[in-house]
């Protein structure tokens, strides 16, 4: 099977943060970037061929000033974003190099993806064209009508919550983009543009550590966890605190 290329939509407006002054891509975690954190798992997997980081035109002043060399070091491939996340990702696309057989869409505001969790959505796009990780879905659902009151109890039976990376047969995953314009519901990731042209995702186990930095406080759990990690290598441990996450945490995510 080909390699992977891997794209990190970082284009967004952090609109939700609660900052004005810097988006949450750029704030840093124990020293470190988020969208920096978020690439490094990649970097030195033999599967993968290329990385490709779509930051907002806006912000090139800054992240060449901040990263350039960085971005250099790990041999990263820095574009241009589109207005909408989409936008991004189909741009990107064009982008990938024609050895690559899969591609995968990793959040940049996802600072810790565990190599465990990476291997099985890889392992699973391989098998079966899409994969995606998720969290079966643990609290109560409640339909909420605009005057703020309940108006039903949702079965959680079957629900997950989906995470990235999300991993695909570059062909298909190129038809799907193609297909966005017939849709006239909402799109929120891109297994939705794949299921929408008939096309299964396959779901394997992903990891409450793997969250997506939204709000502030989701920083300051990313925080936590990035501390936590830490006291928890152990010497000579891996480069990246989540590449052993069965030996770390017993179990592994599930």
């Amino acid at each position: 099977m080909g390699p992977f290329a891997v794209i990190f939509p970082a284009a967004g407006r952090s609109r939700r943060f609660g900052d004005a002054k810097q988006k949450k891509i750029y704030h840093e975690i124990d020293g470190r970037a988020v969208w920096l954190r978020a690439v490094e798992p990649f970097v030195n997997r033999e599967d993968v061929a290329q990385l490709i980081l779509a930051i907002a035109p806006e912000d090139r002043e800054l992240f060449d000033r901040r990263y350039r060399a960085n971005a250099a070091f790990l041999g990263l491939t820095v574009v241009e974003g589109g207005a909408e996340r989409f936008d991004t990702v189909a741009s990107c696309l064009d982008r990938v190099d024609p050895s690559c057989a899969f591609v995968a869409v990793h959040d940049a505001a996802r600072p810790f993806p565990s190599t465990e969790l990476i291997d099985a959505v890889f392992d699973a796009a391989r098998s079966h064209g899409a994969a995606l990780p998720g969290v079966p879905v643990a609290d109560t659902l409640k339909r909420v009508g605009p005057d703020g009151l309940v108006v039903e109890t949702v079965s959680r039976e079957g629900l997950y919550g989906v995470q990235t990376p999300q991993a695909f047969a570059i062909d298909l995953l190129r038809r799907a983009h193609a297909n966005r314009p017939n849709l006239a519901v909402p799109v929120t990731d891109d297994s939705q543009l794949v299921e929408a042209i008939g096309h299964p995702c396959r779901i394997v186990a992903g990891s409450p550590f793997n969250l997506k930095i939204t709000t502030r406080d989701d920083l300051r759990m990313a925080e936590a966890i990035a501390r936590v990690l830490s006291r928890s290598r152990p010497r000579g441990g891996p480069a990246h605190p989540f590449a052993d996450e069965r030996a770390m945490w017993g179990e592994g995510p599930g």
